[in-house]
């Protein structure tokens, strides 16, 4: 599986857990029971399709390794295996924040992914 995986987050709730030191999830990750994430395949169709039209995002880049057990790949209503993780997140585990600016288009810009 990848060895980095990513969350799209809006600026502002990425920042208070930063404050706070670890990440317990958006509302819809408090609302299905585990944190969301998406491969570098799949980060651009996720922002698409949940993120459509929206400013102040960022961009995290996760080492999925760091996560260990609590990290399942499981599949989506399409098939595809989706990185969850069953815990909150540490910033420990935090590769690099970039910002997730939207471009003419109205498709979010992406800096290079690693997978």
């Amino acid at each position: 599986m990848s060895a980095t995986i990513y969350k799209i987050s809006p600026l502002a709730a990425w920042r208070q857990a930063e404050a706070a030191g670890i990440f317990t999830g958006a509302p819809v990750d408090l609302a299905d029971g585990y944190i969301h994430f998406s491969t570098a395949a799949q980060a651009r169709e996720t922002a698409a399709k949940h993120f459509a039209g929206q400013t102040d995002l960022l961009l995290v880049a996760i080492d999925a390794a760091a996560l260990g057990a609590a990290l399942k790949w499981e599949p989506s209503r399409g098939g595809a295996l989706f990185p969850h993780l069953y815990g909150d997140l540490p910033m420990s585990a935090v590769r690099w924040t970039k910002p997730l600016a939207l471009g003419a288009d109205g498709a979010h810009l992406f800096p290079p992914l690693d997978a």
